[in-house]
């Protein structure tokens, strides 16, 4: 008999794989994503002094009322995110998908952040 995988715990795993080859530095950070099923959450981390330099979320009062499916929200949400990294001097990054498929909300995260300017 199989047995069936939890999908979260293969995604840590997944994860923790992709986290040993990439790291945030100071003049590179990291853009993590975090998707649940209802939010979309991304952040800008210096990973040598564990710190945020800058956060978008889909969880924010200034997109509670934006209508659209989740899809168009995490565009918005990515630019958002690039707007307020290019306010904070942040011109490139480098992205963890956090172990989800590079496809849905996690690209569309990534295009909006693209056209606010991020380079990546």
């Amino acid at each position: 008999m199989f047995k069936k995988r939890d999908r979260n715990k293969m995604r840590v795993i997944r994860h923790a794989r992709v986290r040993k080859k990439i790291s945030g530095t100071p003049e590179v950070p990291r853009l993590c994503v975090f998707r649940s099923n209802k939010f979309i959450y991304a952040q800008i981390i210096d990973d040598t002094v564990g710190k945020t330099l800058c956060q978008a979320s889909s969880f924010e009062e200034s997109f509670k009322e934006a209508e659209g499916t989740k899809t168009e929200v995490a565009k918005l949400v990515g630019k958002t995110l690039g707007e307020r990294a290019l306010q904070a001097g942040i011109s490139s990054v480098v992205f963890d998908r956090g172990g989800y498929v590079y496809t849905g909300r996690v690209s569309a995260l990534a295009d909006g952040a693209r056209e606010a300017g991020l380079k990546f």
